[in-house]
């Protein structure tokens, strides 16, 4: 007002060019000379008439303004000023460019509201009696890692990995980040890396799957970033080299676990390094990669600080001398496998035995290493006093004499697993279960072709008492004169697994039934197509008052008077397999009668005597069951079975 009321006029004309440099504005000019133009307010919508004028107006108009005409440097001294995770996770929706100039911005360079620092320590000073939750004003938790994220196939992206970045910040902070496959278009490079890298420094557990495009400048950025780093799994990165794994090493000294798998340019120098400067390190598995020697596995194990508790090689250029090593300085170990060692000799596992320094020892795998001999395995149950779980695998020049020697001198071993180890025979079995001592509670053949029927005269000296648990699988071998004879050796059963002998029949597995003192709980028969209605009644009868397991998929001969007596005699059985067997719709109402049977898992695949008439019956089963399995069943229809979906809405159906 006083600029108005002191107005002289002084200042009404502007000569010379025009003061609106806006062609635009033009139009609310009155022209009266050459020289001078009178600026009147207009009181109606400016007429353009000039097709000049009208053509800079059309571009003015269709321009519009754009923040994005800032440098990515004023960008990013503006993004990292907003406080708050959902403003900044607002801000990534804007643009694709937006979001990667975001999770470009680490966490440090995050500059922190002074009001809201000050706003925090006011409401603490005020009130010291209540318990506050470390939040600030702007919505912002403590950044500890408890969330988890995983990115599969196609889903695996650049962009996803920046998203994941900046969202997390804000919400708890990322712990777990894996990453299967690459998307073959847009996939996982080291930018997206580098950006979980800048934006979760909280990052703990880190799984990369087959993302080639990822290298050592990635893992360079993590290394940079995420000290708190514990857990580094790397399968299939053909990029990433020693200079990855140093960097990784030397930068995170919490690292407990190391995964490495496929990985053809990571050799000993990274392994060295990770055990020189990883005192922390807990477990190692090394898979598959050529430029891995003894030099690598013998520094990790032989370091002062190695507190090394699982190992795990497998298809490595190692020799006799990584297994000395291991024997001698992995006195920490409980865990250890060893698989397709081709340049390890009987040599090497004999000294790794004897060297005495596998006392803590508790579980051995050993797979396909043609260095496993009778020697070299007898060796090893006498220098691994402790010794609770065995393993063998694909050792062919195991017989009968290594296995019982090695039974007979691991005298804690309560677990022991054979898989396709030829050479074992009928004779090795008997003499395992009566040379076991009173502490081996299962034991576990598969796939053992040396296995052959022999005659009921062959004894052993003493019945095992301890095992618990039989599994003789897939020996086709295996008949009724063995197991008849194995079973007088095992009147404590309580789980036996037989799936695919072909070969045993009722007068087989009899005796068997009748020695189990304990009664048996899990049973599993599928396969055993000679097995008939008797031997299921007497398993029913003798041991029905235990069973809660029992598998008969496949057994041909099976029919409803099996159910009779299952229905009859099996008080606690939950989980009940008649899969292609001869039961019809008599038999399932047979079942539905027992009032005290509980069925919880149901499968009658491939039955196809049972029809619609059963649906009754299925449905008053259904007040227990959570799993029913009616696939491949010929005579039930697709409206029944939309009726049983309809009244079982709490079991799992599967049609």
């Amino acid at each position: 007002m006083p600029a108005l009321v002191n107005y002289g006029g002084d200042d009404e004309f502007y000569s010379g060019g025009s003061f609106r440099t806006n062609p635009i504005d033009l139009g609310r000019f009155y022209s009266i000379g050459s020289h001078v133009d009178i600026y009147s307010p207009p009181c109606k919508r400016a007429r353009v008439s000039s097709p000049f004028l009208y053509g800079i107006l059309e571009s003015e108009q269709n321009k519009k303004p754009s923040i994005d005409v800032l440098p990515d440097e004023c960008l990013f001294e503006i993004f990292r000023r907003i406080p708050g995770g959902k403003e900044r996770s607002a801000c990534a929706c804007v643009s694709k460019h937006w979001l990667l100039l975001l999770s470009s911005i680490r966490k440090a360079e995050i500059c922190k509201s002074k009001s809201t620092v000050a706003d925090r320590e006011t409401t603490v000073s005020v009130s010291h009696d209540v318990e506050m939750v470390s939040c600030d004003e702007s919505g912002e938790i403590g950044s500890d890692g408890y969330l988890t994220r995983s990115l599969e196939g196609k889903k695996a992206t650049d962009m996803r990995l920046a998203a994941i970045s900046v969202g997390t910040s804000g919400h708890g902070g990322l712990g777990k980040l894996s990453v299967r496959g690459s998307n073959s278009v847009r996939g996982v490079t080291n930018l997206g890396l580098s950006a979980i890298a800048h934006g979760c420094p909280s990052l703990k557990a880190l799984s990369l799957w087959d993302v080639p495009s990822v290298g050592d400048e990635g893992l360079f950025e993590v290394a940079r970033e995420c000290h708190l780093l514990e857990k580094l799994d790397l399968c299939n990165c053909p990029s990433i080299s020693n200079k990855g794994l140093i960097a990784i090493a030397e930068n995170c000294p919490n690292l407990v676990a190391l995964n490495v798998e496929s990985c053809p340019k990571i050799g000993n120098e990274g392994l060295q390094a990770v055990g020189k400067f990883c005192p922390k390190l807990q477990s190692i598995s090394i898979k598959g990669c050529p430029l891995v020697g003894d030099h690598g596995i013998s520094s990790l194990l032989s370091s002062s600080t190695s507190v090394l508790t699982k190992v795990k090689l497998q298809a490595l250029n190692i020799t006799d001398f990584s297994l000395a090593v291991i024997g001698h300085y992995g006195k920490a170990v409980t865990n250890l496998v060893l698989s397709s060692l081709q340049h390890v000799s009987e040599k090497g596992f004999w000294v790794m035995g004897n060297a005495q320094g596998l006392q803590k020892l508790l579980s051995l795998t050993i797979s396909s290493c043609r260095g496993i001999t009778d020697v070299s395995f007898e060796a090893i149950a006498k220098g691994c006093t402790n010794l609770k779980q065995m393993c063998l695998r694909k050792c062919c020049f195991v017989s009968d004499n290594g296995l019982v020697s090695f039974v007979k001198a691991a005298g804690c071993l309560e677990s022991m697993q054979l898989e396709e180890c030829n050479r074992v025979t009928e004779s090795g079995i008997v003499g395992v279960v009566s040379n076991c001592g009173t502490k081996l509670k299962a034991l576990s053949l598969v796939k053992c072709m040396g296995i052959r029927d022999v005659a009921s005269g062959m004894l052993g000296s003493s019945p095992c008492s301890s095992l618990r648990s039989l599994s003789i699988r897939n020996c086709p071998g295996f008949g009724s004169a063995s197991l008849a004879l194995v079973g007088k050796f095992c009147p404590q059963l309580q789980h036996v697994d037989l799936s695919g002998l072909c070969a045993i029949t009722d007068s087989g597995l009899l005796p068997l039934l009748e020695s189990c003192e304990e009664g048996l709980v899990k049973v599993n028969l599928s396969g055993c197509m000679s097995l008939t209605d008797k031997v299921v009644s007497a398993l029913a009868r003798m041991h029905g008052g235990t069973l809660e397991l029992l598998n008969l998929d496949g057994c041909r001969r099976i029919t409803d008077a099996s159910l009779k007596s299952i229905a009859e005699n099996c008080l606690f059985l939950s989980d009940l397999d008649l899969s292609k067997c001869a039961v019809t719709d008599s038999g399932i109402a047979v079942l539905a009668s027992a009032d005290q049977l509980n069925l919880q898992v149901l499968s009658l695949s491939g039955c196809s005597e049972v029809s619609n008439k059963s649906f009754p019956f299925l449905k008053k089963l259904g007040r227990t069951l959570v799993g029913l399995n009616l696939q491949n069943c010929s005579s039930i229809s697709s409206s029944t079975i939309e009726l049983l979906v309809e009244n079982l809405w709490r079991c799992d159906i599967l049609s």
